[in-house]
C-alpha cells in the first residue's frame, strides 16, 4: 500500500513540474515575441529629388509663416512662400497628418514607429518626441488639437472608427461617440467655437460598388454629448475644414465622377464650388489617411491651403485662381532590404505552370 502511495505521489509531482515547465516556456516565448520589435531594418537608401508628392496632408503655423506637410512617411517644413522643404522626421516609420499646436511650438502627428499607428507629439525646438496613445492595434487615422492645446481628439479603430479624447500627456482616453456601434467617425476638426467638434461620419466601414451617399458631415456638442448632421449631399460630404473667423466651412464631395471642394458660408448656409476637380477621394475604401488629404485655412481666413495633382495650392476663399506654392524635396530616403530573388527558367518547349 505504501508503495502504491509513493508511486502516485511521484507521478503527481512530475505532472506539476511538467506544467510549471510548460508555463515558464510559454511565458518565455511571449516575452521573446514582445521584445522582438519592428522586423525591418534600414539597409539601403534612395535619393528623392522632386517638386511633386502624392496625398500630402498639410497644416500652417499660427503665425502663418510655415507649412508642414507629409510625404512618403516623413514630415517636412516649408516657408509659406515656397522653396526647399526641410525634413524633420525620417526612418522607416510612416509619419503622417501633422498639425501645429495652437502655440506653434509642437507638432501633432500619427506614426507607426512602435508597431501600430499612434498619436505622437514632437517639439520643434528640441526635436524631442512624446507618444500620446499606446496601442499596437489602435489604428489612429487622424488627430487634432483642442483650441486650448491641452487635449487631443483622434479617430481610432479598425472598421467602425470612433472619436476619442486624450490629454496631451497621455492616458487611456475617452470615447466621445459610442453608439451606434457601426457608426464610423473620422477627420475631427475645430472652428471658432471650441464647443463643437466637426467630423465625417458613415455607417459601416466600406464596401465594393458602394452606393452614394457614403459620408456626411456632423458636429459633436462637447457640452451635451450629442451630434447633429450638417450635410445631405448625394455625392457625400467629408474632410471638414473651418476658418478661424467662424465664417467658412470647406469640405470635399463627389460630383459625377470627379471630386471637388465646396465652400459654405456658415451664417447664411449658401454654398459654392471652391475647386473642381481636384484629386480622387478615398470614400470607397477604408480611408486610413483620411477621405482627402488634410487641408487648412491661413490664419487670416482668406485662403485655403490644400494639395492635389502633386502640388500645394493656396485658394482665395472669396474667388480667384489657385496659387501654386512650389516646393522641392531633395533627401536620401531609408528603405528596408531589397526583396529580389533570381529564379532560373529553363528554355524548353513545355513548362509546368505553378501559378496562373
Amino acid at each position: 500500500m505504501k508503495k502504491i502511495i509513493l508511486i502516485i505521489t511521484v507521478l503527481f509531482t512530475v505532472n506539476i513540474i511538467a506544467q510549471d515547465s510548460k508555463k515558464n516556456s510559454t511565458k518565455n516565448t511571449i516575452e521573446v515575441k514582445k521584445d522582438k520589435g519592428l522586423p525591418l531594418k534600414a539597409e539601403r537608401k534612395i535619393n528623392i529629388n522632386t517638386d511633386e508628392g502624392t496625398w500630402m496632408s498639410l497644416d500652417i503655423s499660427p503665425d502663418g509663416k510655415t507649412i508642414v506637410f507629409d510625404m512618403l512617411g516623413d514630415l517636412y517644413l516649408l516657408p509659406i512662400e515656397g522653396g526647399n522643404a526641410k525634413r524633420i522626421t525620417e526612418g522607416l516609420a510612416f509619419d503622417s497628418n501633422p498639425k501645429f499646436s495652437p502655440d506653434g511650438e509642437d507638432l501633432l502627428f500619427v506614426s507607426d514607429r512602435t508597431g501600430g499607428p499612434n498619436v505622437w507629439i514632437i517639439n520643434l525646438a528640441t526635436k524631442d518626441s512624446t507618444q500620446v496613445t499606446k496601442g499596437d492595434t489602435y489604428n489612429i487615422q487622424a488627430a487634432e488639437w483642442t483650441p486650448d492645446g491641452n487635449y487631443i481628439i483622434s479617430s481610432r479603430g479598425n472598421r467602425n472608427v470612433k472619436l476619442n479624447m486624450h490629454h496631451r500627456d497621455g492616458g487611456k482616453g475617452t470615447i466621445l461617440i459610442k453608439t451606434p456601434a457601426n457608426l464610423k467617425t473620422v477627420e475631427p476638426a475645430f472652428g471658432k467655437d471650441e464647443r463643437y467638434i466637426w467630423y465625417s461620419k458613415r455607417t459601416g466601414s466600406w464596401q465594393y460598388n458602394a452606393k452614394f451617399p457614403q459620408y456626411q458631415l456632423a458636429k459633436y456638442d462637447r457640452e451635451t454629448g450629442k451630434s447633429k448632421t450638417m450635410t445631405s449631399r448625394y455625392g457625400s460630404a467629408f474632410s471638414p475644414t473651418l476658418s478661424s473667423n467662424g465664417k467658412w466651412l470647406v469640405y470635399g464631395t463627389r460630383w459625377n465622377d470627379k471630386t471637388g471642394l465646396i465652400a459654405r458660408e456658415l451664417k447664411t448656409g449658401s454654398e459654392k464650388w471652391l475647386a473642381y476637380p481636384i484629386q480622387k477621394d478615398d470614400q470607397e475604401s477604408q480611408a486610413t489617411l483620411g477621405v482627402l488629404p488634410a487641408m487648412t485655412f491661413t490664419p487670416d481666413s482668406q485662403n485655403l491651403l490644400t494639395s492635389y495633382g502633386g502640388k500645394i495650392y493656396s485658394i482665395p476663399i472669396d474667388g480667384g485662381d489657385a496659387k501654386n506654392i512650389a516646393f522641392n524635396v531633395n533627401e536620401d530616403i531609408e528603405l528596408g532590404p531589397r526583396l529580389k530573388f533570381n529564379y532560373p527558367i529553363e528554355d524548353k518547349d513545355y513548362v509546368t505552370a505553378n501559378h496562373i
